[in-house]
């Protein structure tokens, strides 16, 4: 259970350390998600929490990558109500696969559902329903192994419907392009689920590439997904998303991202690759060292030489 101040969302001012931020909104036994879907995911704020010994979460995603592979083999997760845990191209989500298979390192409850109805259920808890009608599941097999979504008769035409339940996660990590000290986030590119995410979380963490003034943020307003009223902590991490790209600032590190999941292959591999990537650095800044800046640049350099942002 979380105890925060509730004033924390009319802060004129909630920059943070990632340290603190998750030091203070991320207790163990916690509810949280994680924005990010094929790019754009929560790397840097996974690294920290494994940092910092967490545990105990139930964790809730469509396409988890690091944030739930690397938390459920770090012993962080109890139970995952997910659709799919790998990192496409690069690997399978070996931990994930360790824990399912043979409960290493401890039994996890797996609760599944659809990419589609995972987002259902964060639009839900976004404009406060308790659920939400689809017919993307009949017919479907999580139908027999998801006790929580229910067929129902339609009462206006007595079709068949499955709704599928809201959630409201105890918090959201939710990374953007830029924000500024109050929260306003913009997105360039695809959002995924991150603006619903981050309005059905009871608190939210807004990490992003770079904090920038009220001012900017009000000459693209059109661009300003998540409102100062929904977070509770503002972040500047810049590549938090490495080795995954991020749209209009990185590219995606595809070498470096096939070295990390040959490592994962193994629980002795992962183990060594947390200590030499995450506890060794004691940091984001110094994983980021170790990465290389010379090498970050050329990402950036490589992503803006093809999609350059006009903001």
């Amino acid at each position: 259970m979380i105890n925060i101040n509730p004033n924390d969302k009319k802060k004129p001012d909630k920059r943070m350390t990632l340290t603190d931020a998750i030091k203070t909104y991320v207790p163990d036994g916690s509810m949280i998600s994680f924005s990010g879907m094929g790019g754009a995911q929560c790397v840097a704020p996974t690294y920290e929490i494994i940092r910092q010994g967490i545990k105990n979460l139930t964790f809730v995603g469509d396409s988890p990558c690091e944030s739930g592979d690397m938390l459920i083999g770090a012993g962080a997760i109890k139970k995952a109500e997910i659709a799919w845990c790998s990192y496409a191209v690069a690997g399978l989500g070996y931990n994930y696969r360790r824990a399912i298979e043979q409960k290493i390192p401890h039994e996890i409850e797996l609760v599944e559902y659809s990419n589609y109805t995972i987002g259902l259920r964060f639009l839900a808890g976004a404009i406060n329903v308790p659920y939400i009608p689809t017919k993307s599941l009949l017919g479907s097999d999580l139908l027999k192994y998801n006790d929580k979504i229910k067929v129902e008769e339609d009462p206006y035409n007595g079709e068949k419907v499955a709704l599928i339940p809201a959630v409201n996660p105890d918090i959201a990590i939710v990374h953007v392009s830029r924000a500024d000290k109050r929260g306003n986030a913009q997105m360039f590119g695809f959002s995924s689920n991150a603006e619903n995410l981050a309005r059905a979380a009871k608190h939210t963490i807004v990490t992003c590439e770079e904090i920038v003034s009220t001012e900017e943020i009000q000459r693209h307003p059109n661009l300003t997904i998540i409102p100062e009223y929904a977070v509770d902590a503002v972040v500047e991490v810049p590549f938090a998303s490495h080795p995954w790209n991020f749209p209009y600032a990185y590219a995606y590190d595809m070498p470096f991202h096939t070295e990390q999941l040959s490592a994962f292959k193994t629980r002795e591999g992962f183990e060594k690759w947390l200590e030499d990537y995450c506890f060794a650095p004691g940091s984001w800044e110094g994983y980021l060292e170790k990465v290389g800046f010379g090498r970050l640049e050329k990402l950036r350099q490589l992503e803006r030489r093809f999609t350059k942002a006009k903001y």
